[in-house]
């Protein structure tokens, strides 16, 4: 295949994950979306497969890899689809460590260097850029798969010094870089891998649950930046295109990530943030705090007599798999007159868009899921507002208390409705640790059970 077409192929590609990112930024388009990354995937890799001669091995590693992803996509629950996401980009981290290492053991292989002759500087500093972002993916990948699939504990895991020990294996594998760059050799290189490798640990380790959409946002732009090294150290403009879309929206996603949860950018980055972690859940002066709890049945009669309703879904949604019964009886309540919306917030659920995903397995109207910049000013005029497995994002500490560790962190106004239902399993706090006072105000009533439970028998209620 010519050298034009191939170049002409993959820019038509490129233009089809361009239209993904676009399709992508709204769910009414988001299916349209996906299908032109899937077109411009499979025009990719059908081209890339033209450029080889040794395509049976491609082959056999695509069927055994389509495999395994085709099965775990059957079998993933919603629930898990934050520690999956996490655990793919572990992966493409690998890739990119293993790309350089074989690029490294054989540059003439990959056409970077002419048979005696070293490493040009150029490809030197694409081996190191790529290998140590690749390697901080990979092992920070796979410790917040552990932390968000419960393997390993989601509390933040600190020491004195942790970040001057962070700053000096950073300085420590920059030099093992230069020292590489100016004389190649296996041991500078393996050293600052090694290095590498541990820094993605310690990275993300201190990091608490309460923060982890914003880790999964960050390690998305990682791998994307890793890929684009791979492109860098095999010649694939592809692969270079791809992987920056991929690295720039992560980051761009993980600064909004980071403005939705009041946190700094560079923190973020140097794995500094998630202070907030375990604070104390009781009134703070030692005084036991009183809340109001109801049936399923006063829930109903509430729903069932208003003129709006606010649904608020968080994770607990989720693990309780009720989409499908919160779509029933949203539709139960639009018969009866009612205007039901649903409010997002950024990082509701474990991994940004979790909520929306949910929302949209269950077929819930696009024109319903209303984003939480739009749908704030009209908590005031709502007569119910039902909050189901959320917390900490309609928590009003962030608003009026400033000794709270999330103040000035944006939240769904619920608290300013007329009347605010919560469902929820006990008076347990959330992921970030912190006790609720929406739970306690006098137009709430707290309804305790099974998310899905709760609402089916909301549902008989309303019928």
């Amino acid at each position: 295949m010519s050298a034009n077409f191939v170049a002409l192929t993959y820019l038509f590609a490129a233009v089809l994950f361009i239209l993904t990112l676009k399709g992508l930024s709204s769910p009414a388009t988001s299916r349209r979306g996906n299908q032109f990354g899937m077109i411009g995937m499979a025009i990719a890799v059908l081209t890339t497969l033209t450029l080889t001669h040794n395509m049976a091995y491609i082959l056999i590693a695509i069927a055994v890899g389509g495999t395994i992803g085709a099965i775990i996509a059957q079998r993933i629950q919603m629930t898990a689809m934050p520690e999956l996401v996490a655990a793919m980009h572990s992966l493409v981290g690998l890739a990119a460590v293993l790309v350089a290492m074989s690029a490294f053991n054989d540059p003439v292989a990959y056409g970077i260097a002419l048979p005696g002759e070293i490493l040009h500087s150029s490809n030197r500093i694409e081996l190191f850029i790529g290998t140590f972002v690749g390697a901080v993916t990979f092992t920070g990948s796979i410790i917040a798969f552990l932390k968000l699939s419960g393997k390993m504990s989601g509390k933040p895991i600190r020491f004195s010094g942790q970040h001057w020990v962070n700053l000096g294996l950073g300085i420590v594998m920059v030099g093992f870089g230069v020292v590489f760059f100016l004389s190649p050799s296996w041991t500078p290189f393996l050293i600052m891998t090694a290095i590498a490798l541990l820094l993605g640990v310690l990275l993300i380790v201190p990091i608490g649950g309460a923060d982890m959409p914003v880790v999964i946002s960050m390690l998305n732009s990682y791998s994307g930046w890793a890929a684009a090294g791979i492109g860098f150290t095999l010649n694939n403009n592809m692969l270079i295109i791809a992987g920056s879309l991929v690295g720039s929206s992560g980051a761009i996603l993980s600064y909004i990530m980071c403005k939705a949860m009041n946190r700094a950018f560079l923190s973020v980055i140097l794995g500094g943030f998630g202070g907030g972690e375990g604070a104390a859940a009781d009134s703070g002066d030692g005084k036991q705090k009183t809340y109001r709890s109801g049936s399923a049945d006063d829930a109903a009669f509430l729903m069932g007599n208003a003129s709006s309703v606010i649904i608020v879904p968080g994770y607990g949604l989720a693990v309780a798999r009720a989409q499908h019964a919160i779509k029933e009886m949203s539709n139960a309540l639009t018969e009866k007159g009612v205007h039901v919306r649903y409010a997002i917030h950024p990082v509701a659920g474990r991994m940004p868009g979790h909520m929306n995903v949910l929302l949209a397995e269950a077929e819930v109207p696009y024109d319903q899921v209303v984003e939480m910049d739009e749908i704030n000013n009209e908590f005031a005029d709502t007569d119910v507002v039902l909050v189901i497995g959320a917390n900490d994002v309609v928590n009003p500490a962030a608003k009026n208390d400033k000794s709270s560790p999330i103040y000035g962190m944006p939240i769904l106004e619920a608290h300013k409705a007329r009347t605010i239902l919560v469902v929820k399993r006990s008076m347990a706090t959330g992921y970030a640790g912190l006790d609720n006072d929406l739970f306690y105000l006098d137009k709430t009533m707290m309804v305790f059970g099974d998310a899905k439970k709760v609402v089916e028998d909301i549902i008989k209620s309303l019928a």
